[in-house]
């Protein structure tokens, strides 16, 4: 094992040395720290204490030997960036506001977005005295006859109000936000400041920090519409540092080596990436294509074909990787656009291509089958849910063959889930046995369990709100430690249908409805979810 490890290195090494390209990718890979979305933390305030100092404005590493800033110092900067006017003396606060808020302590980054969210809120007392003057006004005629003067001054009135309004019902944070957006690093800097007010959220519940998010959000929303988005083909001729990020970056199958990376933006695979003019040479997300003559049915075929097929051989693109570089655009859809780019441009360049689908992960697969096994062993049998048929039982007992797995099929399916390394997966009897229950309850894991009327997964919904329909499921598709854990190796097709992609995607967002497969309904059509007798 030692020996053939050596030779991997050694291949590897060899492939480095006449590359310097990708000499300095594994260099800057493996010696600088990764963002602090990929390390882990105890506590949200802990990821906050490190999050983008590996950025432009400087390293964790240098963080670290300097001295933390005064929170009063990094507040009136803060302060003077909304406050005064001189462009000057802006342009200065921001930069003075933007690199000092780096060095705060988590502690004081909490309560310097406390202090943005609660003081320079709108003015409420200024919103009910216009509202106030407003309800006060007559009404104009509306009758359609020509007003005359007395009118005219009514409705001067009512406008000059209803101005007033609409500036008093913005908060004095939004001038902080618009003057961001416009100053150099002030995008970037925007997206790290909301990455931190999610992380904050997800500890605390104030209704002032949630409405600073909800106005962030709407404006990074138009910030980062399409028509200012460019769409970018990430190829091996990409600077070492682009590519360095697409290796860090990565959040669905990590990219193990340089050839792996190279392989991705080889021949018969594609890398897209949409990225913003105010931050370059960086992706705000990415999605990774496999040209195939087939629907890929598992990531083993996607990630490891060697050699790839010609590409003129090719009718399907397979979207298997999507990844999001910025954890403060949370919630902003950008994947829907990509993916309608990509399926455009794939088009233009290949014709042959009129396939376009998915081989993604189910992440809450296993976690949810988990709970309903948990709920069926501690149910009384008159509120029992009904998991498992008899044929499956039995042939769950069988596959068992009389070790310590459990009595009954329900305690053999949690033993065999929740085993550390996966030891089933050498079985094949209880591999076979496993396939028929985990595939049914799969599919009605995808097609009926919601949250507030969409599904449950998160991969799924995503999809779904995009307008692709459920293909079809694949058994064992993903041998990965991540791919059994999250879902027992199964993995689902979307399919992009695109005479039918906005139909789909108005009929699940207004409805619920999600399309699928004949061959996925197979799979429902006589799922017996009732309750036992």
């Amino acid at each position: 094992m030692a020996a053939a490890k050596s030779k991997s290195w050694k291949r590897q090494f060899d492939f480095v040395v006449m590359n310097k390209k990708g000499l300095a990718i594994l260099m800057r890979t493996k010696m600088r720290p990764l963002s602090p979305t990929f390390a882990s933390s105890k506590s949200k305030l802990n990821q906050m204490q490190t999050s983008q100092l590996e950025g432009d404005k400087v390293s964790s590493q240098d963080a670290s030997l300097l001295p933390e800033r005064e929170f009063s110092q990094v507040r009136e900067s803060m302060h003077s960036a909304m406050s005064t006017n001189k462009t000057e003396i802006v342009d200065v606060a921001l930069d003075e506001f933007s690199e000092g808020y780096f060095f705060l302590s988590p502690e004081n980054r909490y309560k310097m977005l406390l202090s943005l969210a609660q003081e320079y809120d709108l003015n409420r007392t200024q919103v009910r005295k216009l509202m106030k003057q407003h309800l006060d006004l007559q009404l104009p005629n509306d009758k359609g006859e020509d007003s005359g003067h007395e009118e005219e001054g009514s409705l001067s009135a009512f406008y000059r109000i209803e101005r007033n309004l609409r500036q008093a019902l913005k908060p004095m944070y939004e001038v902080l936000f618009e003057r961001l957006n416009t100053h150099p690093g002030g995008l970037k800097f925007l997206s790290d400041i909301r990455a931190d007010i999610l992380c904050l959220l997800g500890d605390v519940n104030i209704a002032s920090l949630r409405a600073l998010d909800s106005h962030l959000k709407e404006k990074l929303i138009t910030w980062l519409s399409p028509a200012n988005l460019e769409l970018h083909n990430i190829t091996w001729d990409d600077p070492a540092s682009l590519l360095e990020k697409i290796v860090a970056y990565e959040a669905v199958h990590p990219i193990s080596n340089l050839i792996d990376l190279k392989r991705r933006l080889g021949i018969g695979r594609r890398c897209f990436g949409y990225f913003h003019p105010a931050i370059p040479g960086e992706p705000l997300i990415f999605i990774e294509v496999a040209l195939m003559k087939d629907v890929a049915a598992t990531i083993q075929e996607v990630l490891w074909d060697n050699p790839p097929i010609s590409e003129h051989e090719a009718s399907c693109a397979i979207f298997y990787s999507i990844s999001s570089t910025q954890p403060g655009l949370s919630g902003i859809n950008l994947g829907k656009f990509l993916i309608k780019r990509v399926v455009d441009v794939v088009k233009k360049d290949m014709p042959n291509i009129c396939v376009f689908a998915t081989l993604s992960p189910i992440p809450g697969y296993r976690q949810w089958m988990l709970s309903k096994l948990a709920s069926s062993e501690l149910t009384g049998s008159a509120f029992k849910e009904i998991l498992l048929r008899p044929e499956e039982e039995k042939a769950l007992m069988d596959a068992s063959g009389g070790s310590d797995l459990g009595s009954s099929g329900i305690e053999v399916m949690w033993n065999v889930l929740t085993s550390k390394n996966h030891e089933w997966t050498n079985s094949p009897n209880l591999v076979s046995a496993l396939r028929t229950p985990m595939m049914r309850l799969c599919a009605r894991y995808l097609m009926k369990e919601k949250k507030r009327g969409k599904a449950l997964d998160s991969v799924a919904n995503f999809h779904l709100q995009n307008g692709a329909m459920i293909g079809r499921l694949n058994w064992m598709a993903d041998r990965s430690q991540k791919g059994l854990t999250q879902s027992a190796g199964i993995m689902v097709n979307y399919i992009y249908r695109l005479d039918n992609i906005e139909d789909s995607a108005q009929a699940y967002q207004n409805e619920g409805h999600i399309e699928s497969s004949s061959d996925f309904r197979s799979y429902i059509e006589d799922d017996n979810g009732e309750k036992a007798d």
